[in-house]
């Protein structure tokens, strides 16, 4: 009999939908994983009591988190905020002492991390400072993947980002941790990629990277910057299953309008694998009994967690 993968599974902010999704789910997960929840289970009662759910029996939690604290539902927190922080440094120490086979995180807050005087921007971030690498933040489902080339950062400091020697950075980091990849669809930064600089000539920084990696390669595998407004029609993505964008929301808006529900969070170039659910906390959900939670990016979170290997 194969020995169920054991995942760490970090709570997320405990205002939010983590931990109804994560009580409501653990049947469904239990038949081919073994989950660690990093919550108290002080914490997990208060919040299945509010939930009006069971405790699952078989539900195995990690103690001595962080400071218990009172559940207020769709409300930041300095407390929620820092207990959630607490719960995902212990998931990654599970994975790193070999306690776990992987981690798989559910929403924070930004801001109640904020708040708690937490200095990530949220998991990546934190991820990148902890292991001391390059970590990328690949959103998407098998149909269609995007990994961001800068993250959350403000849109105006995005064009100083845009360097050859950066996105060849970034281009060679993804190339080396995604198995198989084939072909890369990098979107231009300007409106039309530029139009030759009409528009501006950032395309330029971009081509010169492009054009490094793929002579180091030996194939063409990163594309040309593509016009961002055309780069997702559907006879555009019947090219590409991976997409690089340059800026946050050039990536995630049609990613999430096309797979919103499915989408998932992977981090790569670390030496642990990471997933994470693709949606936020959802404060606007959290502990509506008469409102069915969408468990589509969850599962297959978990899924790809334990199906994910690193690339050696």
């Amino acid at each position: 009999m194969e020995t169920r993968q054991k995942i760490a599974i970090s709570i997320g902010d405990l205002n939010g939908i983590g931990l109804e999704l994560a009580i409501i789910n653990h049947s469904e997960i239990s038949k081919f994983i073994e989950p660690i929840y990093m919550l108290d289970e002080v914490m997990l009662i208060q919040g299945a009591k509010l939930l009006n759910l069971d405790v699952p029996y078989n539900f195995k939690t990690v103690e001595n988190i962080g400071d218990f604290f009172k559940i207020t539902p769709a409300q930041t927190s300095s407390k929620s905020g820092d207990y959630s922080y607490r719960s995902f440094i212990k998931g990654v120490e599970l994975v790193q002492k070999g306690f776990a086979d992987s981690l798989v995180t559910l929403p924070i807050n930004k801001e109640s991390w904020s708040i708690a005087g937490i200095s990530y921007k949220g998991h990546t971030d934190a991820l990148r400072d902890m292991f001391k690498k390059d970590a990328i933040m690949l959103m998407g489902v098998p149909e269609m993947y995007v990994a961001l080339f800068t993250e959350h950062i403000p849109y105006s400091e995005v064009p100083q980002m845009v360097t050859e020697k950066n996105l060849y950075q970034f281009f060679k980091n993804l190339y080396q941790v995604i198995p198989h990849l084939e072909k890369v669809g990098v979107l231009g930064l300007n409106p039309h990629s530029g139009d030759n600089g009409v528009l501006g000539d950032d395309e330029r920084e971009i081509e010169k990277a492009v054009n490094k990696i793929n002579q180091e390669i030996g194939k063409i595998v990163f594309s040309k910057p593509l016009v961002p407004d055309i780069a997702f029609t559907p006879h555009i993505r019947a090219k590409y299953k991976v997409y690089v964008a340059i800026y946050h929301d050039q990536g995630l808006i049609p990613l999430k309008t096309l797979y919103f529900d499915e989408a998932i969070n992977i981090s790569l170039n670390l030496p642990i694998v990471r997933v994470s659910v693709g949606h936020g906390t959802a404060f606007d959900r959290a502990y509506r009994s008469e409102i069915n939670l969408n468990s589509k990016s969850y599962l297959n979170a978990v899924k790809l967690a334990k199906d994910w290997k690193l690339k050696k």
